[in-house]
């Protein structure tokens, strides 16, 4: 057996292992995995490119069916995780994001729906990616972003400091908006785009939100972990810090970064070169133009 990467923030076989029991209770969350990959796909309302090769990278089954009734007609689903890949239905494959089967331009879309914040080497996930897709392809994907679930962490942070003295990671860490643009771009993406937009989501007990997070194949899977039984108390005091909202729910928004980008093609528009303006913005603006350092008046 391979020693694990020290430098490895996931444990992917975990990843897997969870992924293979939620395929047997993802069903449940569909409804906000859906409403998730509606955030992604109102984006091709935007462009009057036709698309006829997907790749669905880790749907869960809810991406799929969604790409195939906007009338798509090659459609492969992939998952880390090999009934899940199945639940997709039609063209499926099991294999790892941080290693793509695919030969270069094999899709002119690529959609990845709250599936890319368990991979170690984002960046070299993406540019897998946009090798593999077709020149002028898209590429769209959403991560849970920095927020998503901070009470929670936060619960479980003091609970835990004050039952045992220390902290365990016991939330994923989550990615930040201003980073997801740069890492398109190192990628080769053009255009590349980040945003981002908020899914409200409620429970009536935090117990409910745990359930979810576990039937969607979410439970921990930090490398740094502690891999020992968390204290009985644990949970009870950590769950009592969540504050309800007026009605009584417990809310914990999905705070989704959604990625957009282009494989690169000839047709796309490109920045102008420096010094390349025929007028001066000067001009347009109605002013007059000082060299820097130079005094208003003078």
């Amino acid at each position: 057996m391979a020693a694990p990467d020290p430098a490895a923030v996931f444990d992917r076989r975990l990843v897997r292992r969870r992924r293979d029991r939620a395929a047997a209770t993802v069903g449940g969350v569909v409804p906000i995995l859906e409403a998730a990959a509606e955030i992604l796909l109102d984006r091709l309302d935007d462009t009057t490119r036709r698309f006829t090769r997907a790749l669905d990278l880790g749907g869960r089954g809810a991406v799929a069916p969604l790409l195939r009734a906007r009338g798509i007609p090659f459609v492969v689903s992939q998952d880390l995780s090999v009934p899940m890949a199945a639940r997709a239905g039609g063209l499926a494959v099991a294999g790892d994001e941080e290693w793509l089967p695919y030969a270069p331009e094999s899709f002119d879309l690529v959609i990845a729906s709250l599936s890319l914040h368990w991979v170690n080497d984002l960046p070299g996930a993406l540019i897998q990616l946009r090798r593999a897709l077709r020149p002028d392809g898209l590429f769209l994907a959403s991560l849970p972003g920095l927020g998503t679930l901070g009470p929670l962490r936060a619960a479980f942070a003091e609970a835990e400091a004050e039952l045992r003295g220390g902290l365990s990671p016991r939330v994923s860490p989550f990615p930040e908006l201003r980073d997801l643009a740069g890492l398109l771009q190192r990628a080769g993406f053009a255009l590349p785009v980040a945003d981002a937009q908020d899914l409200p989501l409620a429970w009536r007990t935090p117990m409910g939100l745990l359930r979810d997070l576990r039937a969607a194949g979410e439970g921990n899977a930090v490398a740094a972990r502690d891999p020992r039984v968390p204290p009985r108390a644990l949970f009870p005091m950590a769950l009592a810090r969540l504050a309800p909202e007026p009605d009584g729910t417990f809310a914990a928004p999905l705070r989704l970064l959604v990625m957009t980008g282009w494989a690169p093609h000839e047709s796309q528009s490109k920045p102008a070169r420096p010094g390349s303006a025929d007028a001066r913005l000067a001009d347009a603006l109605g002013t007059v133009e000082r060299s820097a350092g130079e005094r208003a008046g003078r």
